[in-house]
């Protein structure tokens, strides 16, 4: 699932590959878009702002992408066959020696270069980004001390990256239930975990928390309903977590991760 990590390798990617190089074609495949024409243009830079990506060029536009569920960025050669479905193609961006193929891409608009603020703005501190605050993420935490952590540990308002992956492993760790009020969590403690976390990930986009690479075996609780515990054995469960639409998966070990008394 894309997460901050896997944006952040994306963004080195793309920005290796195209960074300094003309455009020789382009095609956006949404209405908004589907007759702009970025060739001409040379690419600066493509950079990681959370889970956004904000390719610039030197005519001061920016082609704002977001991977949403399920959409990546795939590198291919000129005239090489592209994976997936044609029709799950969402932007194409065409130079001499690599071509890059947005697929599924849940989000993809052009901004002036200098109005990105008005699409981005809105995000906390960056978790791998070099706007990274620790202590402002932590006050953003702590600013509503009734909510459930869980909710609140993926609201990218409060600090941009995590998703439901590092929810859910961090608060695993850290033994703390997904519906633990905010306000009486180890805040500190459990930033800290999810930036080494992230950070741990940043190269490989596997997103491994056990410290286990082999398949089935790099996470404690994503994705595990109804398997064993890996800790103490207890049926993993997994439910949904706030509202509608910002309703989110979670998952969590009854055992490890207990109810604290009172809570609801």
């Amino acid at each position: 699932m894309p997460e901050g990590d896997t944006v952040h390798l994306a963004a080195r990617r793309l920005d290796e590959a195209l960074s300094g190089r003309e455009l020789t074609r382009t095609d956006l495949r949404v209405p908004r878009f589907a007759t702009a024409d970025l060739a001409g243009q040379t690419v600066l830079e493509t950079v990681a702002r959370g889970k956004h990506l904000l390719t610039r060029t030197d005519a001061s536009v920016t082609l704002h992408t977001h991977f949403k569920m399920d959409g990546s960025w795939r590198l291919y050669r000129p005239g090489a066959r592209w994976h997936g479905p044609a029709h799950e193609v969402r932007a194409v961006l065409a130079t001499e020696p690599w071509v890059a193929v947005g697929h599924r891409l849940g989000i993809v608009e052009l901004v002036r270069t200098d109005a990105e603020d008005a699409v981005v703005g809105h995000l906390g501190p960056d978790v791998l980004g070099p706007d990274w605050d620790p202590d402002l993420a932590v006050s953003n935490l702590a600013r509503d001390p009734a909510r459930p952590i869980g909710e609140a540990l993926v609201d990218q308002r409060l600090l941009a990256g995590p998703g439901n992956v590092y929810k859910s492993e961090a608060l695993f760790l850290r033994g703390v239930h997904p519906w633990t009020p905010a306000g009486v969590v180890d805040l500190p403690a459990l930033v800290g975990l999810v930036k080494r976390l992230m950070e741990a990930n940043r190269e490989t986009g596997m997103q491994v928390t056990t410290g286990d690479p082999r398949r089935g075996h790099g996470r404690w609780v994503y994705a595990r309903t109804g398997d064993e515990c890996r800790r103490c054995g207890t049926p993993i469960r997994r439910a949904m977590q706030g509202d509608a639409p910002e309703e989110r998966v979670t998952y969590w070990c009854p055992g490890c991760q207990p109810e604290a008394r009172g809570e609801a």
